[in-house]
Formats: C-alpha cells, structure tokens, sequence
C-alpha cells in the first residue's frame, strides 16, 4: 500500500507540472454583465461567400463583445463570446457554404458561450466585430474569413497571444469531505454538454441531455443509501474539458468514476443495441471499441479546445505503474455492472470492452464509461427515453456500486470496531 502512495504521489506531481497540463489557448473571453438577468439572444444566422472568402453572421438581440481566432489540426474558427441564449433554426450549422463546412455552439462555461466554425482548409480571420441594432436591423455578429496557405496560416498561429485557462467547472458542486467522513466518494460524469452535443438521434433527442438526466437519477439512488458521498462533473449544460474530468474526480480523492454516454452508429456500418462498460487500454478489445474510443477522445477539439501539452515519457511510465492496480479495480467494477445490469436493460452481444478513453485515465481512480445503448437504434432510443427504464437502470448501477464496495465498507465497519 505504501508502494502504490509513493507511486500515485509521483504522479500526482509530475502531472501537476506546468510541463503537462494540458491547456486551452483561446482569446480573451469578453466581459459582459447581463441587463437584469436576462441573455442576450441569437436569433438567425447566414453564411455568403465563396472558396476565397466568406462572410458569416448572426442576429443578435443586442451589441455583446467577441474575439475569435483560429487553430489547425483540424482547421478551424473559434468565437468566444459572453454567454447567450441560441434560439436558432433546428438544423442550423449543418450546411456547408464557402469556407465554411459546418459549425456548432453552444455554452463552454458558466458566464461563457462559444461558436466553432469548422472550415475548408486554412484560414485567415479578417475581421469580427458586432453592430448596433439599427434602422430595423438587429445587432450583429459579423466574421469575415479569407482563404489563405498553411504556412501563412501557421506563422500567424504561433503569433498570435491568447490568454491560457481551463472553461470552469462548478466548484461547488463538490465539496471536500468534512472530517472524519469515511463514506466512498462517487464521481459520475454525464458525457458531452455545452457546446459539445454528442450524439443526435435522428428524432431530435441530443445525448448531452439523456445522459445528464440518467446521471441525476443514479444519483439520486446513490444519495439515497446514504453510504456514499456524490458528485458530477457536470450538473446543466455547460462543457467540460476531458482533462477536467479526470482532474476532477482526481483531486476530490474519487473512489470511483463512472463516465455515462450514449453510442450512435452509421446506417452503413448496420445496427447494433444494448448497453456496454468499457475499461481502459491502451489496445481495444475490436474495431467497434477504438471507433467509439476515438469519436469520445475528439470531444475537446469539438470544442475549439487546442491541447497544447501531454504527459511526456516519464510521466507515462509513472501512470502505467500506478494504474496496473487500478485496472484491476476498473476491471472487477466492470464486470459486477454487467452482471447487474444483465437483469434490467438489453446488453450489447459484447457488453464488456476496452479501449484507450482519455476521461478514463486517471491513474489512481477506479474508472468505467457506461454507453446506456444505441440513439441510433429504435427500440434503444425508446428505452433511453423512458423515465421508467431510467429508474430501473439506475437502481442496478446502484447495486453494482453497493456490490462493488461491500467487501470494503464491511472491512472499515470492522476496523472501526
């Protein structure tokens, strides 16, 4: 035991180093206050242009400050703004039009919304400013992007200054545990949110939604035991990096991380439904796994999020001494999920997987990610739907909790007699 303390203590310091933090360069997030509660609002939005340059705008209810910049690999625009209300068309982001491919929106962080624009090729910003409501017209977000060379593109990157920081997750949803509270502290992080949707069924239904619904269920059955301490990485809409998470569950001393997703598959590649818990490695269990793993791990670049430094040699050999008994605690939790699960949902043919999810590596946190089914697949998106099937789901994952920490909470009853 003392070996794994002095093993995860280095670790903790070598992640801690500025050396591998990984960091977010955005520009300076506008200071807007908020006329009496109320959001400012976008109401529609239009992109004009051609392959040379493109213009993109937005309605707005009223004149907000912005700053925008753009980051390669995949290229892209990235526009922070103060924090709004979207209240634009359903399929709005979904065209390409000039430059533009696609862009999405959303809230990055309490106090903060954001609109990345995924483009063609490499770009240059040559403008963004917003105008007054005028004669009739609203305000607006105006973005004016020229096509330019990578390596034009490249210079003005790395000449660019943005101030550094992580979107902020809601410190006080968790609280340390008071003295002398021995109860285990569950993590359970609803996948994807703000700006980050996730899956969309073809019905409308976003996972970010469902997932953060099941999640508050399970919570609440946890809570209810009273054995455990609960938190969540996020408790509304808003985005969190996935090295927050994994900070998260870390620094509040995490008994156990439980991430909760939903999966999608193209029509091409057929159907599949059913739940699965993954654990991580570095080599996944099939080809299924390493898609899923590599759609979960793009989170932070759907975000406009650019990941600027990763735990070096040293570090990594570090976290692999450290997780050699934390997987063994991931793998056990997974396989009394499955068994409980098997009595309430429909399991995927394979239900028990593994593969190399960024959310799942903290070296000392015993960690599952829980896909609930398929959004793609009927009769799984109808279950995922249910409020009834949520309770019964959420009532077994509380019992493969309590399953799961029996044996410990047995050992700490005894001790303390």
């Amino acid at each position: 035991m003392l070996r794994r303390l002095a093993i995860v203590s280095a670790v903790t310091a070598v992640l801690a180093s500025p050396a591998v933090q990984a960091t977010e360069r955005t520009g300076a997030l506008p200071k807007q206050a908020l006329a009496a509660g109320t959001l400012p609002a976008a109401t529609d939005v239009r992109v004009g242009g051609d392959d040379k340059q493109t213009r993109f705008v937005v309605d707005l209810t009223q004149k907000i400050d912005v700053a925008a910049f753009a980051l390669a690999n995949p290229y892209r625009v990235v526009v922070d703004l103060p924090q709004i209300a979207f209240n634009l068309p359903p399929k709005a982001g979904e065209q390409s039009r000039g430059l533009v491919k696609a862009f999405r929106y959303g809230l990055i962080m309490q106090g903060g919304s954001r609109i990345v624009l995924d483009t063609k090729g490499p770009v240059r910003v040559d403008k963004a400013f917003v105008l007054e409501a005028t004669a009739g017209q609203p305000a607006r977000l105006v973005l004016d992007l020229s096509a330019t060379d990578r390596d034009s593109f490249m210079r003005a990157v790395s000449l660019e200054s943005h101030t550094t920081r992580t979107p902020n997750v809601k410190r006080s949803e968790v609280v340390p545990p008071p003295s002398g509270d021995t109860r285990p502290l569950i993590v359970l992080d609803p996948g994807h949110g703000g700006i980050d949707n996730g899956t969309k069924a073809a019905s409308g239904e976003l996972e970010k939604d469902l997932v953060l619904q099941f999640a508050q269920r399970l919570r609440g059955k946890l809570e209810a035991s009273g054995k455990y301490q609960v938190a969540m990485t996020r408790s509304d809409d808003t985005f969190i990096p996935l090295a927050e998470r994994v900070r998260f569950g870390r620094s509040h001393g995490a008994a156990l991380f439980i991430s909760i997703h939903a999966d999608a598959i193209p029509k091409s590649e057929g159907q599949a439904e059913g739940a699965t818990v993954y654990t991580l490695s570095e080599n996944a269990s099939d080809a299924e796994a390493a898609r899923l793993a590599e759609a979960e791990n793009k989170a932070d670049v759907i975000a406009g999020v650019d990941l600027t430094a990763e735990p070096g040699d040293v570090a990594n050999i570090l976290v692999d001494l450290a997780q050699r008994e934390t997987k063994a605690y991931s793998a056990q939790f997974a396989r009394t999920l499955v068994g409980e699960l098997k009595t309430t949902a429909r399991l995927h043919k394979n239900p028990l997987k593994a593969a190399g999810f960024k959310v799942l590596t903290a070296p000392d946190v015993p960690s599952v990610l829980v896909e609930l089914g398929y959004m793609s697949t009927k009769d799984d998106l109808k279950l995922l739907t249910s409020a009834a099937w949520q309770a019964k789901t959420a009532a077994a994952l509380a019992q493969a909790v309590d399953s799961y920490f029996a044996p410990r909470l047995a050992r700490g009853a005894a001790g303390a007699n």
